[in-house]
């Protein structure tokens, strides 16, 4: 079932002499519950591409629909609400508000749209995340992996229908980067989310359902893997 539809996406930068093309006609689909590593050099236009579903990167061109809704055809305020609501995104580094405690970080979505917290949901991520006796922590008390645990939380928190995470791992160690991997993995699985992962990391990449290689802003291949155990 196609839950994702990208239809010849373009981005341009700047103009005349300066203009860049980072994104030349992407055209693709992702099923409902997949889990696709988008690879490519840097600049190759795979950030772009992922900024660009998430709604934070308006495309020169083309069309993204998102279980069938035209992502860019909405009122900016609607988009707004997309991004908080549908769209979990979870980036290299934490963006994490400092002042705020891991409960208050990972509850933020919902306390901007002014909506109840549901407890319960928040506890089952809090023991995901292995974060139940860090939740009154502020984020300068947190290793690094426990703050990406955080903005994972954060993400996970409205239950969006699709997580985006943009080379995740980048700023970790070893081995917290295996953590987070085996965590993005496990809500994919338990929560039935569309996972788009962004990686620079063959061993990353492979252990998605699919591989899309970018290179100078075009799809140059996409390949299944083999059924994951």
């Amino acid at each position: 079932m196609e839950f994702l539809t990208v239809k010849n996406l373009c981005k341009v930068y700047g103009k005349g002499e300066n203009q860049v093309t980072a994104l030349d006609h992407v055209s693709l689909t992702v099923e409902k519950g997949e889990f696709t590593a988008i690879i490519g050099s840097s600049g190759s236009g795979k950030s772009t591409l992922l900024h660009s579903i998430a709604g934070v990167d308006v495309p020169t061109n083309g069309k993204i629909y998102l279980d069938g809704q035209d992502v860019y055809a909405q009122s900016n305020e609607k988009l707004a609400i997309f991004r908080r609501r549908q769209v979990g995104l979870i980036y290299q580094f934490h963006n994490l508000i400092p002042t705020l405690n891991v409960v208050e970080n990972i509850t933020l979505p919902i306390l901007m749209d002014r909506r109840k917290v549901n407890r319960e949901r928040l506890n089952d991520l809090l023991e995901l995340l292995g974060l139940e006796d860090r939740k009154n922590h502020l984020p300068n008390q947190l290793s690094g992996g426990q703050q990406q645990r955080v903005a994972i939380g954060r993400a996970l928190m409205n239950a969006p229908q699709v997580m985006l995470a943009d080379e995740p791992t980048g700023s970790l160690d070893s081995k917290n980067g295996k953590e987070i991997i085996y965590l993005l993995k496990k809500s994919n699985r338990l929560y039935g989310q569309t996972l788009l992962l962004v990686t620079h990391d063959e061993n990353i990449a492979l252990q998605a359902d699919r591989i899309i290689t970018i290179a100078d802003g075009r799809v140059v291949r996409d390949e299944r893997q083999v059924a994951r155990v």
